[in-house]
């Protein structure tokens, strides 16, 4: 195993074209299907950085921005963004494109958390992210924030007795929000 790898080096690109078999009873794409596609290429590029087989350990947020047609070029780029010692974070970027048309527009956005296994499933150490330009060391840094945001979110999801007080104050405060709106 490499002690360290680029960013570069975990780059995967994948475009399919969105069949009817893709789509759902209004004639868009599946977001399953779209999820579906995201956790393959996260698989690759994690995979192709530390030449181990990896497993997803956690999906961020998935917002989709705009629909998926039948017919349109759906391509998905994805590469290593941060690493811990066995796990690696993936962005990922999806676009769809009209054919006909050449419109491109930008439809998902996720980060995946890929941890690297052995043949046994026991996790394995990962190469260390070489980073070469200032958007590889913009994305490691939102990576680490989102870690920890995450992290901060879990403990206070652990910690909060949601039965006491302070979660009906937060309730009510919530309540009054929704009034004023």
């Amino acid at each position: 195993m490499n002690t360290s790898n680029t960013v570069a080096a975990s780059k995967i690109t994948l475009s399919e074209l969105m069949l009817p078999s893709h789509s759902n009873f209004s004639g868009k794409i599946h977001g399953g299907y779209l999820l579906s596609l995201m956790d393959q290429i996260a698989f690759a590029c994690a995979s192709k950085y530390c030449g181990s087989y990896c497993v997803t350990a956690s999906v961020d947020t998935v917002n989709f921005l705009n629909p998926v047609e039948i017919g349109e070029l759906v391509t998905l780029k994805a590469s290593v963004n941060y690493v811990g010692n066995s796990s690696m974070v993936v962005g990922i970027r999806v676009t769809s494109q009209n054919i006909q048309t050449g419109k491109v527009k930008h439809t998902n956005s996720s980060y995946f958390t890929m941890v690297a296994k052995n043949e046994t499933g026991d996790n394995v150490k990962v190469p260390k992210l070489v980073l070469s330009t200032l958007e590889e060391v913009r994305r490691f840094y939102e990576s680490i924030n989102r870690i920890s945001a995450k992290k901060d979110y879990l403990k206070e999801e652990v910690t909060l007795d949601y039965s006491s007080n302070e979660a009906l104050n937060n309730l009510e405060n919530y309540n009054v929000l929704l009034k004023l709106k």
